[in-house]
Order: structure tokens, then sequence, then C-alpha cells
């Protein structure tokens, strides 16, 4: 019974070192791979910070007037749609 015994916890031992040192799965080394892949395909110029001059070719009327409008657009209330579903009996 006791042979049975370590033979069991050297199994159990020999199992949690093994897995305990194993490297990263391929999971682990690609995680969050697709968010900085997104976040960098929706960059324009990755180079933008860099650039410290003024922007120009948009006059202060037209950025307030877009303001406005996106500022707007999220005091419109919109329903939401409604659906009905008609559920008959079609027997003869």
């Amino acid at each position: 019974m006791a042979r049975k015994s370590y033979l069991l916890i050297g199994l159990v031992a020999i199992f949690l070192i093994s897995v305990g040192c194993a490297g990263p799965t391929r999971v682990e080394m690609d995680y969050g791979t697709s968010f900085k892949l997104s976040k960098f395909n929706q960059t324009l110029n990755p180079e933008a910070e860099k650039n410290l001059e003024p922007v120009t070719g948009f006059d202060g009327g037209a950025a307030q007037a877009t303001i406005g409008r996106y500022r707007k657009g999220f005091e419109e209330k919109t329903t939401a749609p409604t659906y009905v579903f008609s559920i008959s009996t079609g027997g003869k």
C-alpha cells in the first residue's frame, strides 16, 4: 500500500514539474497580437505625433459647425425598430 502511495505521489510530482516548467504556449505568445494589428491598421499616419506644426486649412467657423453637428448627433434620440411577427395556423 505504501509503495502505491509513493508511486502515485511520484507521478503527480513529475506531472506538476513538467507542467510548471513548460514554456509559453502559442496562445500566450500571440496574446494581444490581433489588438495591436487592428490598432496599427487604423492609424493613418504613425509618424503624426512627431509633426509639431499647427493644423491649417480648417477655419474656426467650419470647425465650430463640425463640432456642433457631432454633439447634436448624440442628443437626437432614435427609437428602436419594432418588429411584428404573425403566427397563424394554416390548417384547412
